[in-house]
Order: structure tokens, then C-alpha cells, then sequence
């Protein structure tokens, strides 16, 4: 079993909000790794994040994907930083990998530099924003095997073309 697709990308990308489209429009299921992980502990990432720190969080998120990837064949959404994870990186191989790409700009505007993001918290969200793009969109291009801008772009669109591209599998294409 292996997804159909998984979607990768930075805070504000639309992963949580393309992810369902998508699923929906492939007439597959939508799942969601960081959902997987509030289900199993019972708290929220950001209460992780504050209590247990950032590496327990990721050891518990490359679990949560790994399970994923392996018993799911709809879509599925990875946290940000899912792919940070080497033994992630190295499990996403061989998967189609979506990257939802957004900008500065438009994903500032779009997170609202929340403070339910545990990452983008502090005294210069900003400039903590800016540095994660940096930091991990050669990353997630790394792993991708699509990459989608998303700055100017509805849902909708984003989905029409990604479902085009999906629909008919690789290996029928050949």
C-alpha cells in the first residue's frame, strides 16, 4: 500500500486545505500526520512542543509517518518539518511527493504568525519565518516530486492541476 500522493511544505503552504481537495477530488482519503499524533497522545502539537521539546516531537512524528506511509493509499499531509527527519527523507523515496510552495510573503500573511505555530513563535516571527524557508525549502525539494507554487493561486487551482497530474497513474503513462 502507498499513498497516492503525499504533501509536503512550510507553514501556510496549504497543505491542511489543499489535502482534502485533493483527496477528494482523486476519490481517495484525506489523512494527516500531525492529526495521527494529537490522536495518539491526546495533546497538541504545540503542548508537545512546549512540554516534551522539538526532538521528542519529531521522534514521534517519524513514527507517525512511517506508519502512515505504510498502511495509507490516499492523500497525506506531513507536518513542516516531517521531512527534516533523515529516516523520514529516506522513507518518502520511490512516493509521489507534492511540495506546496509558498513564499514570505504570502506566508506570513497566510499563518497570521500564529502562536498555535510552535515554530514561528518568538520575538521576531518574521525574520523566524524567513529562516525557516531558508532552512527547509531545499529540502523539500530534495524529497519532491512535484512542486506547486502556491502564492497566487486559489485551492481550487492548485487542486485542478494536481488532480490532472495524478489522476492517471505513473506507471500507465509509460
Amino acid at each position: 500500500m502507498s499513498p497516492r500522493a503525499v504533501i509536503v511544505g512550510p507553514p501556510g503552504s496549504g497543505k491542511s486545505t489543499v489535502g482534502p481537495l485533493l483527496a477528494a477530488a482523486l476519490g481517495v482519503v484525506f489523512r494527516d500526520s500531525d492529526d495521527d499524533i494529537v490522536a495518539r497522545t491526546g495533546r497538541s502539537i504545540s503542548d508537545i512542543f512546549a512540554e516534551d521539546g522539538e526532538p521528542a516531537f519529531r521522534a514521534l512524528e517519524e513514527e507517525a509517518v512511517a506508519t502512515a506511509l505504510a498502511e495509507h493509499d490516499g492523500v497525506l499531509s506531513l507536518g513542516g518539518g516531517a521531512p527534516l527527519t533523515p529516516g523520514t527523507r529516506a522513507r518518502l523515496a520511490g512516493h509521489t511527493v507534492v511540495f506546496l510552495n509558498v513564499g514570505l510573503a504570502a506566508g506570513v500573511q497566510r499563518t497570521g504568525l500564529s502562536s498555535a505555530r510552535p515554530l514561528l513563535a518568538g520575538v521576531n516571527p518574521r525574520a523566524t519565518f524567513k529562516k525557516l524557508l531558508d532552512e527547509r525549502v531545499p529540502v523539500y525539494r530534495e524529497v519532491a516530486t512535484v512542486e506547486v507554487a502556491t502564492d497566487d493561486r486559489t485551492p481550487a487551482e492548485i487542486v485542478a492541476g494536481l488532480a490532472a497530474q495524478l489522476a492517471v497513474p505513473a506507471e500507465a503513462k509509460e
